[in-house]
């Protein structure tokens, strides 16, 4: 199937089996990462405190495209694991911060190795030649992600 990828132009749209590659290839790295027993839910709220710190319930609710009370469940249930911790906010005596302790931290870098072991397994199997158009569009892509949740 890479090969049919690889062979549209770049002026013929964004083709179905382009977003079926992606999503293909999304959700086999995410199920890769196995350490800890965790849902796609909970590594993902854990991958995002480890990498941009303490988030107040609402924020993260926005940020991961949930409702807040199901944030507050998920929240809970990895305090109970002992993933995360709830402090007050410095800034705010009426908030609540949720942050990421040195366990959870220490469970999603296991989980993200995972993820980047089973992405470099499957470059591995690429050709030279599609391998370094990976290595080009991937990186671009994600750039175009992050200038679009850029705040204005």
């Amino acid at each position: 199937m890479h090969k049919q990828v690889m062979d549209h132009g770049a002026g013929a749209g964004v083709p179905d089996d382009l977003i079926s590659a992606v999503e293909l290839m999304v959700r086999y790295v995410r199920q890769s990462a196995t350490a800890g027993g965790l849902s796609i839910a909970a590594s993902s709220v854990l991958g995002r405190l480890g990498r941009e710190g303490a988030h107040r319930l609402t924020e993260l609710a926005r940020a991961e495209g949930v409702s807040q009370p199901n944030m507050t469940q998920l929240v809970t249930r990895l305090e109970r694991d002992g993933l995360v911790r709830r402090t007050a906010d410095a800034s705010d005596g009426r908030g609540v911060l949720v942050e990421a302790t040195d366990d959870g931290l220490a469970l999603s870098r296991r989980r993200r190795a995972e993820r980047m072991d089973a992405l470099q397994e499957l470059i591995g199997e690429l050709t030279a030649d599609e391998q370094q158009a990976v290595q080009v569009a991937l990186p671009a892509l994600a750039r175009a992600v992050q200038h679009r949740q850029s705040p204005v």
